[in-house]
Protein backbone atom coordinates (compact mmCIF):
# COMPACT_ATOMS: atom_id res chain seq x y z
CA UNK A 1 0.00 0.00 0.00
CA UNK A 2 1.23 3.56 -0.69
CA UNK A 3 2.97 5.76 2.14
CA UNK A 4 0.08 7.36 4.35
CA UNK A 5 -0.15 10.49 5.59
CA UNK A 6 -0.10 9.00 9.17
CA UNK A 7 3.14 7.05 8.62
CA UNK A 8 4.61 10.34 7.30
CA UNK A 9 3.18 12.63 9.89
CA UNK A 10 4.42 10.23 12.43
CA UNK A 11 8.17 10.39 11.23
CA UNK A 12 8.48 14.13 11.18
CA UNK A 13 6.72 15.13 14.30
CA UNK A 14 9.28 12.13 15.56
CA UNK A 15 11.87 14.23 13.48
CA UNK A 16 11.04 17.31 15.25
CA UNK A 17 11.08 15.85 18.79
CA UNK A 18 14.70 15.65 18.03
CA UNK A 19 15.06 19.40 16.13
CA UNK A 20 12.10 21.48 17.56
CA UNK A 21 14.27 24.47 16.54
CA UNK A 22 12.51 23.29 12.52
CA UNK A 23 9.21 23.30 13.35
CA UNK A 24 9.01 26.81 11.68
CA UNK A 25 10.93 25.79 8.56
CA UNK A 26 9.22 22.37 8.02
CA UNK A 27 4.96 24.59 8.20
CA UNK A 28 4.83 23.53 4.36
CA UNK A 29 5.70 20.00 5.08
CA UNK A 30 2.75 20.45 8.04
CA UNK A 31 0.52 22.21 6.04
CA UNK A 32 0.65 19.65 3.02
CA UNK A 33 -0.06 17.08 5.34
CA UNK A 34 -3.40 18.66 6.31
CA UNK A 35 -4.37 18.60 3.04
CA UNK A 36 -5.86 15.77 0.95
CA UNK A 37 -3.97 15.44 -1.71
CA UNK A 38 -1.54 12.50 -1.76
CA UNK A 39 2.11 14.12 -0.81
CA UNK A 40 3.44 10.35 -1.17
CA UNK A 41 2.43 10.55 -4.95
CA UNK A 42 5.27 12.71 -7.30
CA UNK A 43 2.26 13.59 -9.70
CA UNK A 44 1.54 15.91 -6.89
CA UNK A 45 3.02 19.26 -7.95
CA UNK A 46 1.91 21.74 -5.11
CA UNK A 47 4.46 19.22 -3.08
CA UNK A 48 5.46 15.59 -2.98
CA UNK A 49 8.03 13.63 -0.73
CA UNK A 50 11.38 12.49 -1.57
CA UNK A 51 13.73 10.17 -0.14
CA UNK A 52 17.44 9.70 0.48
CA UNK A 53 20.29 8.08 2.01
CA UNK A 54 23.48 9.90 3.27
CA UNK A 55 25.85 6.87 3.35
CA UNK A 56 29.24 6.98 5.19
CA UNK A 57 32.12 4.48 4.39
CA UNK A 58 34.48 3.61 6.91
CA UNK A 59 36.84 6.63 6.24
CA UNK A 60 34.11 8.89 7.06
CA UNK A 61 33.04 9.83 3.61
CA UNK A 62 29.76 10.64 2.42
CA UNK A 63 28.22 8.97 -1.00
CA UNK A 64 27.41 11.58 -3.61
CA UNK A 65 25.69 11.02 -7.12
CA UNK A 66 25.59 12.72 -10.10
CA UNK A 67 21.65 13.22 -10.73
CA UNK A 68 22.10 13.24 -14.88
CA UNK A 69 17.97 14.74 -14.61
CA UNK A 70 19.61 18.21 -13.02
CA UNK A 71 22.57 18.16 -13.13
CA UNK A 72 23.47 18.03 -9.99
CA UNK A 73 26.21 15.91 -7.52
CA UNK A 74 24.21 14.98 -4.43
CA UNK A 75 23.09 12.12 -2.04
CA UNK A 76 21.42 9.25 -3.35
CA UNK A 77 17.71 9.73 -3.45
CA UNK A 78 14.93 9.89 -5.46
CA UNK A 79 10.85 9.67 -5.32
CA UNK A 80 8.97 7.25 -3.16
CA UNK A 81 7.25 4.36 -5.49
CA UNK A 82 3.39 2.68 -4.43
CA UNK A 83 4.77 -0.47 -3.13
CA UNK A 84 7.03 1.49 -0.39
CA UNK A 85 6.19 0.20 2.89
CA UNK A 86 8.11 2.75 4.82
CA UNK A 87 9.99 6.19 4.43
CA UNK A 88 13.57 4.70 4.82
CA UNK A 89 12.46 1.81 3.03
CA UNK A 90 12.10 4.21 0.17
CA UNK A 91 15.31 5.45 0.68
CA UNK A 92 17.10 2.23 1.00
CA UNK A 93 15.58 1.61 -2.64
CA UNK A 94 16.56 4.24 -4.18
CA UNK A 95 20.35 3.57 -3.07
CA UNK A 96 20.08 0.22 -4.64
CA UNK A 97 18.70 1.44 -7.97
CA UNK A 98 21.11 4.21 -8.05
CA UNK A 99 24.52 2.29 -6.89
CA UNK A 100 23.99 -0.88 -7.04
CA UNK A 101 24.51 -0.97 -3.20
CA UNK A 102 22.08 -3.39 -1.60
CA UNK A 103 20.05 -3.03 1.73
CA UNK A 104 22.03 -5.62 3.87
CA UNK A 105 25.10 -3.70 3.20
CA UNK A 106 24.45 -0.61 4.88
CA UNK A 107 23.30 -0.64 8.76
CA UNK A 108 21.49 3.11 10.38
CA UNK A 109 23.67 5.15 11.93
CA UNK A 110 23.28 4.65 15.84
CA UNK A 111 20.83 6.96 17.26
CA UNK A 112 18.90 7.41 14.32
CA UNK A 113 17.27 3.91 13.51
CA UNK A 114 13.75 5.10 13.44
CA UNK A 115 14.09 8.62 12.15
CA UNK A 116 15.49 11.00 9.59
CA UNK A 117 18.67 12.73 10.05
CA UNK A 118 17.81 15.58 8.18
CA UNK A 119 14.74 16.90 6.47
CA UNK A 120 14.79 19.73 3.32
CA UNK A 121 12.21 21.36 1.19
CA UNK A 122 13.37 23.30 -1.75
CA UNK A 123 12.25 23.81 -5.02
CA UNK A 124 12.90 22.31 -8.36
CA UNK A 125 12.70 23.01 -12.06
CA UNK A 126 10.41 22.12 -14.22
CA UNK A 127 11.10 19.48 -16.43
CA UNK A 128 8.64 20.01 -19.93
CA UNK A 129 9.94 16.69 -21.57
CA UNK A 130 8.54 14.83 -18.87
CA UNK A 131 5.41 16.95 -18.79
CA UNK A 132 6.41 18.29 -14.77
CA UNK A 133 6.31 21.94 -13.91
CA UNK A 134 7.88 23.31 -11.28
CA UNK A 135 7.30 22.12 -7.85
CA UNK A 136 8.35 21.11 -4.35
CA UNK A 137 10.23 18.33 -3.09
CA UNK A 138 9.61 17.69 0.66
CA UNK A 139 13.30 15.07 0.87
CA UNK A 140 13.57 13.11 4.21
CA UNK A 141 17.08 12.02 4.21
CA UNK A 142 18.17 8.85 6.14
CA UNK A 143 21.55 8.83 7.43
CA UNK A 144 23.48 4.78 7.33
CA UNK A 145 27.28 3.43 7.35
CA UNK A 146 28.14 0.60 5.40
CA UNK A 147 29.23 -2.57 7.12
CA UNK A 148 32.76 -3.22 8.36
CA UNK A 149 33.67 -6.29 5.71
CA UNK A 150 34.10 -6.39 1.93
CA UNK A 151 34.06 -3.95 0.41
CA UNK A 152 31.22 -3.27 -1.73
CA UNK A 153 30.74 -2.80 -5.61
CA UNK A 154 29.09 -0.31 -7.01
CA UNK A 155 26.88 -1.05 -10.27
CA UNK A 156 25.21 2.82 -11.79
CA UNK A 157 21.97 2.81 -12.89
CA UNK A 158 23.45 4.85 -16.34
CA UNK A 159 20.45 6.38 -17.40
CA UNK A 160 19.65 8.10 -13.70
CA UNK A 161 23.44 8.72 -12.62
CA UNK A 162 26.52 9.99 -14.25
CA UNK A 163 29.28 9.02 -11.60
CA UNK A 164 29.86 8.81 -8.00
CA UNK A 165 31.97 9.88 -5.86
CA UNK A 166 33.17 9.56 -1.60
CA UNK A 167 33.36 13.29 -0.35
CA UNK A 168 34.65 14.27 3.32
CA UNK A 169 32.22 15.69 5.42
CA UNK A 170 33.33 19.35 5.02
CA UNK A 171 32.25 18.78 1.15
CA UNK A 172 29.04 17.75 1.15
CA UNK A 173 27.18 19.75 -1.36
CA UNK A 174 23.99 20.47 0.55
CA UNK A 175 24.61 23.37 3.68
CA UNK A 176 22.48 22.43 6.06
CA UNK A 177 22.98 18.48 5.79
CA UNK A 178 26.69 19.41 5.87
CA UNK A 179 26.26 21.39 9.19
CA UNK A 180 24.81 18.30 10.54
CA UNK A 181 27.49 15.55 9.86
CA UNK A 182 29.89 17.94 10.83
CA UNK A 183 28.27 18.01 14.52
CA UNK A 184 27.97 14.26 14.52
CA UNK A 185 29.26 11.93 16.86
CA UNK A 186 31.40 9.16 15.10
CA UNK A 187 30.52 5.63 15.15
CA UNK A 188 32.24 3.37 16.88
CA UNK A 189 33.92 1.51 14.06
CA UNK A 190 34.53 4.87 12.15
CA UNK A 191 37.01 5.79 15.16
CA UNK A 192 38.99 2.70 14.62
CA UNK A 193 39.99 4.34 10.90
CA UNK A 194 43.36 5.58 10.47
CA UNK A 195 44.80 8.36 8.40
CA UNK A 196 48.31 8.89 7.71
CA UNK A 197 50.41 12.05 5.68
CA UNK A 198 52.53 11.40 2.26
CA UNK A 199 54.51 14.47 2.46
CA UNK A 200 56.90 15.48 -0.37
CA UNK A 201 59.32 18.02 -1.37
CA UNK A 202 60.32 20.00 -4.62
CA UNK A 203 63.07 17.99 -4.80
CA UNK A 204 61.00 14.83 -5.13
CA UNK A 205 62.01 13.55 -1.86
CA UNK A 206 59.59 12.02 1.19
CA UNK A 207 59.50 12.69 4.61
CA UNK A 208 59.77 9.48 6.50
CA UNK A 209 59.45 8.83 10.50
CA UNK A 210 61.36 6.12 12.44
CA UNK A 211 59.61 4.65 14.92
CA UNK A 212 60.62 3.86 18.27
CA UNK A 213 61.61 -0.03 18.69
CA UNK A 214 59.03 -0.89 21.22
CA UNK A 215 57.95 -4.82 19.79
CA UNK A 216 54.28 -5.30 21.29
CA UNK A 217 53.63 -1.37 22.47
CA UNK A 218 53.63 -0.15 19.19
CA UNK A 219 53.16 -0.60 15.29
CA UNK A 220 55.73 -1.54 12.83
CA UNK A 221 58.42 -0.88 16.10
CA UNK A 222 62.01 0.13 14.32
CA UNK A 223 60.38 0.95 10.46
CA UNK A 224 60.08 3.79 9.09
CA UNK A 225 57.13 4.97 8.07
CA UNK A 226 54.73 7.69 7.61
CA UNK A 227 53.40 10.22 10.33
CA UNK A 228 50.21 9.86 11.38
CA UNK A 229 47.49 7.84 14.00
CA UNK A 230 44.02 6.82 14.61
CA UNK A 231 40.57 8.91 14.43
CA UNK A 232 39.87 10.56 18.10
CA UNK A 233 36.47 11.62 18.86
CA UNK A 234 36.70 15.03 18.49
CA UNK A 235 37.79 14.38 15.37
CA UNK A 236 35.40 15.62 12.43
CA UNK A 237 36.96 13.57 9.89
CA UNK A 238 40.31 12.27 8.93
CA UNK A 239 41.32 15.32 7.03
CA UNK A 240 41.02 16.56 11.10
CA UNK A 241 42.73 13.27 11.99
CA UNK A 242 46.18 13.86 9.85
CA UNK A 243 46.01 17.37 10.66
CA UNK A 244 45.65 16.59 14.43
CA UNK A 245 48.11 13.66 14.06
CA UNK A 246 51.25 16.81 12.55
CA UNK A 247 50.81 18.96 15.05
CA UNK A 248 50.96 16.29 18.17
CA UNK A 249 53.73 14.30 16.35
CA UNK A 250 56.21 16.67 14.89
CA UNK A 251 54.52 20.24 15.69
CA UNK A 252 54.13 20.25 11.58
CA UNK A 253 51.36 22.40 9.88
CA UNK A 254 50.43 21.54 5.82
CA UNK A 255 48.00 24.27 4.41
CA UNK A 256 47.45 22.19 1.31
CA UNK A 257 46.61 18.33 1.83
CA UNK A 258 44.87 16.41 -0.26
CA UNK A 259 43.54 12.91 -0.66
CA UNK A 260 45.23 10.51 -2.10
CA UNK A 261 43.71 7.18 -1.74
CA UNK A 262 42.53 4.94 0.77
CA UNK A 263 44.91 1.56 2.10
CA UNK A 264 44.59 -1.03 4.41
CA UNK A 265 46.66 -2.56 6.81
CA UNK A 266 46.63 -5.12 9.34
CA UNK A 267 47.65 -4.70 13.06
CA UNK A 268 49.40 -7.18 15.50
CA UNK A 269 45.93 -8.62 16.28
CA UNK A 270 45.21 -9.42 13.18
CA UNK A 271 42.42 -6.68 12.37
CA UNK A 272 42.27 -4.80 9.08
CA UNK A 273 42.39 -0.95 9.57
CA UNK A 274 41.56 1.69 6.99
CA UNK A 275 43.96 4.46 6.46
CA UNK A 276 43.03 7.52 4.12
CA UNK A 277 46.43 8.52 2.83
CA UNK A 278 46.96 12.55 2.15
CA UNK A 279 49.30 14.28 0.44
CA UNK A 280 50.93 17.60 0.74
CA UNK A 281 53.92 19.52 -0.14
CA UNK A 282 56.13 20.67 2.23
CA UNK A 283 59.81 22.09 1.65
CA UNK A 284 61.46 22.40 5.42
CA UNK A 285 64.08 21.14 7.56
CA UNK A 286 62.61 17.82 9.42
CA UNK A 287 65.36 18.31 12.00
CA UNK A 288 64.06 21.88 13.18
CA UNK A 289 60.75 20.46 13.53
CA UNK A 290 59.66 19.05 17.83
CA UNK A 291 59.24 15.35 17.35
CA UNK A 292 57.15 13.98 20.43
CA UNK A 293 57.03 10.08 19.01
CA UNK A 294 59.60 8.13 17.29
CA UNK A 295 63.62 8.19 17.07
CA UNK A 296 63.94 11.14 13.67
CA UNK A 297 62.50 12.61 10.81
CA UNK A 298 64.58 12.44 7.31
CA UNK A 299 63.62 13.25 3.53
CA UNK A 300 64.46 10.12 1.26
CA UNK A 301 64.32 9.66 -2.82
CA UNK A 302 61.84 6.91 -3.59
CA UNK A 303 65.54 5.31 -5.05
CA UNK A 304 66.76 5.50 -1.48
CA UNK A 305 63.99 3.16 -0.12
CA UNK A 306 65.45 -0.10 -0.64
CA UNK A 307 68.40 0.61 1.96
CA UNK A 308 65.42 1.25 4.54
CA UNK A 309 63.33 -0.90 6.65
CA UNK A 310 60.82 -0.29 5.75
CA UNK A 311 57.10 -1.96 5.23
CA UNK A 312 56.25 -2.73 1.57
CA UNK A 313 52.98 -1.08 1.63
CA UNK A 314 55.04 1.82 2.49
CA UNK A 315 57.89 1.47 0.08
CA UNK A 316 55.24 0.72 -2.91
CA UNK A 317 52.77 3.49 -1.37
CA UNK A 318 55.49 6.30 -2.17
CA UNK A 319 56.06 4.58 -5.32
CA UNK A 320 53.02 5.15 -6.94
CA UNK A 321 52.77 8.28 -5.71
CA UNK A 322 55.82 9.36 -7.05
CA UNK A 323 54.47 7.83 -10.24
CA UNK A 324 51.63 9.51 -10.56
CA UNK A 325 52.53 13.03 -9.04
CA UNK A 326 53.62 15.47 -11.78
CA UNK A 327 55.35 17.54 -9.08
CA UNK A 328 57.79 14.90 -8.03
CA UNK A 329 57.80 12.23 -11.15
CA UNK A 330 61.74 13.77 -11.55
CA UNK A 331 62.57 11.41 -8.52
CA UNK A 332 61.83 8.11 -9.78
CA UNK A 333 65.17 8.60 -11.28
CA UNK A 334 66.96 5.64 -12.82
CA UNK A 335 63.38 3.38 -11.57
CA UNK A 336 61.87 5.24 -14.57
CA UNK A 337 64.52 5.91 -17.03
CA UNK A 338 65.26 9.17 -16.30
CA UNK A 339 68.35 10.96 -14.71
CA UNK A 340 69.31 10.27 -11.49
CA UNK A 341 68.12 12.18 -8.31
CA UNK A 342 72.02 13.75 -8.44
CA UNK A 343 71.49 14.62 -12.09
CA UNK A 344 67.85 15.84 -11.97
CA UNK A 345 69.06 18.66 -9.14
CA UNK A 346 72.37 19.63 -11.34
CA UNK A 347 70.60 20.07 -14.36
CA UNK A 348 67.71 22.24 -13.00
CA UNK A 349 67.57 25.95 -14.27
CA UNK A 350 68.15 28.71 -11.09
CA UNK A 351 65.04 30.78 -10.87
CA UNK A 352 62.12 28.75 -11.60
CA UNK A 353 58.82 29.84 -10.29
CA UNK A 354 55.91 27.58 -10.32
CA UNK A 355 52.74 28.97 -12.11
CA UNK A 356 48.83 28.80 -10.57
CA UNK A 357 46.99 27.21 -13.42
CA UNK A 358 43.41 28.16 -13.03
CA UNK A 359 40.90 27.15 -15.55
CA UNK A 360 37.59 29.11 -16.86
CA UNK A 361 34.34 28.55 -18.88
CA UNK A 362 33.57 31.30 -20.94
CA UNK A 363 29.85 30.31 -21.84
CA UNK A 364 28.17 32.37 -24.46
CA UNK A 365 24.12 31.82 -25.44
CA UNK A 366 23.27 32.42 -29.23
CA UNK A 367 22.42 36.38 -28.28
CA UNK A 368 25.76 36.78 -27.16
CA UNK A 369 25.36 37.09 -23.18
CA UNK A 370 28.14 36.02 -21.09
CA UNK A 371 27.71 33.66 -17.76
CA UNK A 372 28.93 35.07 -14.76
CA UNK A 373 28.53 34.58 -11.03
CA UNK A 374 28.48 36.46 -7.92
CA UNK A 375 31.07 35.24 -5.88
CA UNK A 376 29.77 34.90 -1.73
CA UNK A 377 30.76 37.90 0.64
CA UNK A 378 33.00 35.69 2.79
CA UNK A 379 34.79 34.70 -0.08
CA UNK A 380 39.12 34.60 -0.08
CA UNK A 381 39.08 36.35 -3.10
CA UNK A 382 37.16 38.78 -4.75
CA UNK A 383 34.07 38.90 -2.75
CA UNK A 384 30.79 40.18 -3.67
CA UNK A 385 31.79 40.66 -6.94
CA UNK A 386 31.41 38.72 -10.62
CA UNK A 387 33.59 36.71 -11.93
CA UNK A 388 33.69 33.54 -14.79
CA UNK A 389 33.13 30.24 -13.25
CA UNK A 390 36.38 29.07 -12.31
CA UNK A 391 38.97 26.57 -10.65
CA UNK A 392 42.46 25.45 -9.89
CA UNK A 393 43.95 22.79 -11.79
CA UNK A 394 44.19 19.86 -9.49
CA UNK A 395 45.97 16.36 -10.63
CA UNK A 396 43.94 16.18 -13.74
CA UNK A 397 44.02 18.26 -17.23
CA UNK A 398 42.89 21.25 -17.98
CA UNK A 399 39.64 20.10 -19.59
CA UNK A 400 38.79 17.65 -16.94
CA UNK A 401 39.38 20.83 -14.18
CA UNK A 402 36.42 22.70 -16.35
CA UNK A 403 34.25 20.10 -16.72
CA UNK A 404 34.51 19.08 -13.19
CA UNK A 405 34.21 22.88 -11.86
CA UNK A 406 31.19 23.32 -13.91
CA UNK A 407 29.23 20.17 -12.88
CA UNK A 408 30.07 21.38 -9.47
CA UNK A 409 29.69 24.88 -8.93
CA UNK A 410 26.58 25.29 -11.46
CA UNK A 411 25.33 21.58 -12.44
CA UNK A 412 26.32 22.22 -15.75
CA UNK A 413 26.99 18.88 -18.30
CA UNK A 414 29.58 19.65 -20.54
CA UNK A 415 31.51 17.02 -22.93
CA UNK A 416 35.14 17.11 -23.87
CA UNK A 417 34.26 17.14 -27.25
CA UNK A 418 32.22 20.14 -26.96
CA UNK A 419 35.00 22.31 -25.28
CA UNK A 420 37.43 24.96 -27.27
CA UNK A 421 40.27 26.95 -25.73
CA UNK A 422 39.17 30.74 -26.39
CA UNK A 423 42.02 32.81 -24.46
CA UNK A 424 45.27 32.64 -22.06
CA UNK A 425 46.09 35.03 -19.66
CA UNK A 426 49.29 35.23 -17.52
CA UNK A 427 48.91 37.93 -15.23
CA UNK A 428 50.06 38.70 -11.61
CA UNK A 429 48.44 41.14 -9.05
CA UNK A 430 51.45 42.55 -7.78
CA UNK A 431 55.07 42.35 -9.27
CA UNK A 432 56.75 39.81 -7.10
CA UNK A 433 53.20 37.67 -6.16
CA UNK A 434 53.28 34.07 -7.77
CA UNK A 435 52.28 34.54 -11.66
CA UNK A 436 49.15 32.56 -12.63
CA UNK A 437 48.16 30.92 -15.77
CA UNK A 438 44.15 31.53 -16.81
CA UNK A 439 42.87 29.10 -19.36
CA UNK A 440 39.27 30.18 -21.03
CA UNK A 441 37.49 27.72 -22.34
CA UNK A 442 34.36 27.86 -24.59
CA UNK A 443 31.83 25.51 -24.16
CA UNK A 444 29.68 25.01 -27.78
CA UNK A 445 27.20 22.88 -26.50
CA UNK A 446 26.13 22.23 -22.44
CA UNK A 447 23.46 20.93 -20.97
CA UNK A 448 21.78 22.15 -18.08
CA UNK A 449 20.51 25.49 -16.64
CA UNK A 450 23.21 27.46 -14.16
CA UNK A 451 22.17 26.75 -10.72
CA UNK A 452 23.89 27.34 -7.18
CA UNK A 453 25.16 23.94 -6.33
CA UNK A 454 27.78 25.74 -3.65
CA UNK A 455 26.02 29.00 -2.35
CA UNK A 456 28.79 29.16 0.09
CA UNK A 457 31.51 30.24 -2.73
CA UNK A 458 28.62 32.12 -5.72
CA UNK A 459 25.14 33.29 -4.58
CA UNK A 460 24.00 34.41 -8.27
CA UNK A 461 24.43 32.91 -11.57
CA UNK A 462 23.30 35.60 -14.86
CA UNK A 463 23.99 35.90 -18.50
CA UNK A 464 25.14 39.23 -19.04
CA UNK A 465 25.42 41.22 -22.49
CA UNK A 466 29.63 41.63 -23.04
CA UNK A 467 28.60 45.65 -23.90
CA UNK A 468 26.74 45.80 -20.41
CA UNK A 469 29.37 44.19 -17.86
CA UNK A 470 28.90 44.48 -14.16
CA UNK A 471 30.84 47.48 -12.66
CA UNK A 472 31.52 45.08 -9.90
CA UNK A 473 33.57 42.37 -12.09
CA UNK A 474 37.36 40.88 -11.55
CA UNK A 475 39.54 42.78 -13.82
CA UNK A 476 41.55 40.59 -15.51
CA UNK A 477 37.74 38.70 -16.36
CA UNK A 478 36.69 41.92 -17.95
CA UNK A 479 39.98 42.34 -19.83
CA UNK A 480 39.80 38.17 -21.40
CA UNK A 481 35.85 39.08 -22.25
CA UNK A 482 36.83 42.19 -24.16
CA UNK A 483 39.80 40.40 -25.65
CA UNK A 484 37.85 37.37 -26.84
CA UNK A 485 35.44 39.48 -28.33
CA UNK A 486 38.69 41.08 -30.31
CA UNK A 487 39.62 37.66 -31.47
CA UNK A 488 42.84 37.93 -29.43
CA UNK A 489 44.08 34.29 -27.99
CA UNK A 490 46.15 35.68 -25.78
CA UNK A 491 47.03 38.76 -23.12
CA UNK A 492 49.48 39.40 -20.20
CA UNK A 493 48.07 41.61 -17.20
CA UNK A 494 50.36 42.74 -13.57
CA UNK A 495 53.61 42.53 -15.12
CA UNK A 496 55.86 45.75 -15.13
Amino acid sequence: MPLSHPHIRTTVETYLAHHPHERPQLGGLLEALDRPADIASRSTFSGHVTCGVVLVDQLGRVLHVLHLASGRVLAPGGHTEHDDESLAGAALRELYEETGIPPEAVVPWPGYEAVPFDIDIHDTDARPGEGEPGHRHFDFRFLFRLRSGDPVSVVLQEEEVGGIEWRPLDQVTQPSLREKLLKLTPAVDLEAANASALIYNDRGEYLLHLRDYFPGRIWEPGMWSLLGGGRESQDATLEHTVRRELGEEAGLHIPDLTLFGTEEAVDDAGVTLPIAIYAGNWNGDPRELHLTEGVMLAWFAPDDLLRLRITPSTSDLVRRHAATSQAVAPALGSLAGHPSETERRRASPTGTVLNVVGVHLYLERPDGAVLLGLRHPDSGFAPSTWHALAGHCEQESAIACLIREAREEAGLLIEPHDVELVHVVHLVDRVGDQPRMGLFFRARVWRGEPQLCEPDKCTEWRFWDPASLPEALVPYTRGVIEAIRAGHLYSEMGWA
